[in-house]
């Protein structure tokens, strides 16, 4: 008779509680259901709890929650124990590679200070503004143990206040209660003014989208500044003007417009343009829809020296006509964008949408530009800054895409 192959069953009874085990090997952070081969019957929503194999073999510790669309969260791969000390060690961590490290302190007092996945902190974004710390939340375990990771995160970024956001429907189906927070944010205030680069912005709290700006183009518009010297430069979706500041303050440009579809933010980056002194005759802002107001100015045969684009997430889903219509999307504000570009001018173009990668995002612009017999001279391809780090394992946290060419 040939020798059995059948394994032998594991014997949970020697586990550490409360534990979970998958139904195959993975080091992936996020174990969805259908991953999941079981867990302990003591295992409640927000536990810390052991993560094994489906051999039986301890691989970590992930954040447990039966009713989340992710129902674990694994924080550490490791073959020891995981405990409560892990949280310390990973905020200690997170915080000193934008301190000490990237030395971030020099260039501005606005920088991710965690980066979920990508400090080993599923569920938890933290952004620091001056002495604000704005906390995004998608984790009842990372929700439950946050009043007591605060003074350690405040202490080791030299903050004082924090606001803390949960979005309505994922902590309805997290079982998260926001009204629990409400000591904790008792004392932060509405806005808080920061620099970059020595650009002011002001951070409006209530009016903001995400964490109320985005850091992770902070190198970009830095970049993008020193491409723009004397020239006549379009923002569109410019938000709050990050940069069209960077492009007139920095960069020397000679005529900047920024349009928007946001109507507070557009008038926040009124408000960001008089804090940095800058003329109107220098610096106009447009609400406006940016498919509308490109094709207008198509019309009208106006054309810039340079044009950057960074439009909201377009594609929400992986897969359906949602998804479809995000890529089309895509394309066609960027064929209205780059015929805005006078030939041999700059054309720098962003995406947020994770799912889609950078490859696919590119063959969009290329088709944009061939669409209108144009070719791109594509000289980089960028990203979010240092301070939003991948993992190996996570690598679709990646999301920020931004390309550089000359249009000819």
């Amino acid at each position: 008779m040939p020798p059995s192959t059948t394994r032998a069953t594991p014997d949970r009874t020697v586990w550490s509680k409360p534990w979970a085990q998958l139904k195959f090997v993975t080091f992936q952070p996020h174990i969805f259901p259908r991953m999941l081969g079981g867990v302990s019957p003591d295992a409640k929503a927000g536990d810390l709890v052991a993560v094994y194999d489906k051999l039986g073999q301890r691989i970590g510790g992930g954040l447990y929650n039966p009713r989340a669309k992710i129902p674990l969260r694994v924080i550490c791969h490791s073959a020891e124990p995981v405990g409560e000390d892990y949280f310390e060690a990973a905020l200690r961590r997170a915080v000193m590679l934008r301190r000490d490290w990237l030395k971030l302190d020099e260039q501005t007092d606005a920088w991710r200070a965690v980066n979920s996945d990508g400090d080993g902190l599923s569920g938890l974004t933290v952004d620091r503004y001056n002495d604000v710390l704005f906390c995004d939340v998608t984790s009842l375990g990372v929700f439950l143990r946050l009043p007591r990771w605060l003074p350690l995160l405040h202490e080791l970024c030299g903050t004082k206040h924090t606001h803390v956001h949960v979005n309505h429907d994922l902590g309805s189906l997290e079982g998260i209660k926001p009204s629990l927070m409400k000591e904790v944010t008792a004392t932060a205030p509405a806005k808080v003014r920061i620099r970059e680069h020595g650009v002011r912005y002001e951070i409006d709290f209530a009016e903001g989208h995400k964490t109320g700006f985005f850091c992770d183009q902070r190198d970009n518009r830095l970049r993008f500044s020193k491409l723009v010297k004397d020239a006549r430069v379009l923002d569109l979706c410019c938000y709050t003007g990050g940069f069209s500041l960077a492009a007139t303050v920095l960069g020397g440009a000679a005529d900047v417009t920024g349009v928007d579809l946001d109507e507070a933010a557009v008038a926040q980056a009124r408000r960001n343009q008089n804090l940095n002194q800058v003329p109107p005759a220098k610096l106009h802002w447009v609400h406006a829809d940016a498919f509308a107001y490109a094709r207008q100015m198509q019309q009208n045969g106006q054309m810039w020296d340079a044009v950057v684009l960074d439009p909201p997430k377009f594609v929400l889903t992986r897969e359906g006509p949602g998804h479809f219509e995000g890529r089309r999307k895509y394309e066609d504000l960027n064929q209205l964008a780059l015929s805005l570009v006078k030939p041999g001018g700059l054309a720098v173009t962003c995406s947020c949408s994770g799912l889609v990668s950078l490859e696919e995002f590119e063959a969009h612009v290329i088709k944009a530009g061939h669409r209108l017999n144009r070719r791109l001279q594509f000289f980089d391809r960028t990203g979010p800054g240092p301070d939003h780090p991948v993992f190996s394992n996570c690598l679709d946290s990646r999301y920020l895409k931004v390309l550089w060419a000359r249009v000819v």
